[in-house]
């Protein structure tokens, strides 16, 4: 597929990258058909988010059609068109059943690196640096 990709900072380019996988039992994957571009995108492209590495792919709010799932997945179906906001969200943990879905327990691989930057783990986000679970 193709992807934009941080080249370094105030440089992007379109490059061809391997397709998405599922990982884990509760992912779908979404073919993008049309991506927004946000204030924080422009950070990312500034280079003021540490734990950018060459070749990372941009982009963090898009739709599009749902073309695989997870077998946990019960609420998505192959065919159904999506919206997906930024941050990624388990659904199950504390915060996310009090509605507070950026702050997720459970979404961040990298949690600990994040509250060391910035003083607290925020939920993993879409295409957002290393340090927000990629």
């Amino acid at each position: 597929m193709r992807a934009n990709c941080w080249l370094g900072r105030g440089e992007v380019e379109i490059q061809e990258v391997p397709d998405p996988k599922i990982l884990n039992s509760r992912d779908a994957i979404v073919r993008i058909s049309k991506t927004a571009i946000c204030g924080s995108d422009l950070h990312l492209f500034n280079g003021f988010v540490p734990t950018m590495m060459k070749g990372d792919v941009l982009g963090h709010e898009f739709m599009g059609e749902v073309v695989e799932v997870g077998h946990d997945v019960e609420t998505l179906r192959i065919g159904d068109r999506v919206v997906v906001p930024f941050p990624i969200a388990c659904g199950r943990c504390n915060t996310c059943l009090a509605g507070d879905f950026s702050l997720c327990e459970n979404s961040n691989p990298n949690a600990a690196l994040a509250e060391k930057i910035l003083g607290h783990a925020p939920a993993g986000i879409f295409g957002y640096s290393h340090m927000l679970g990629g």
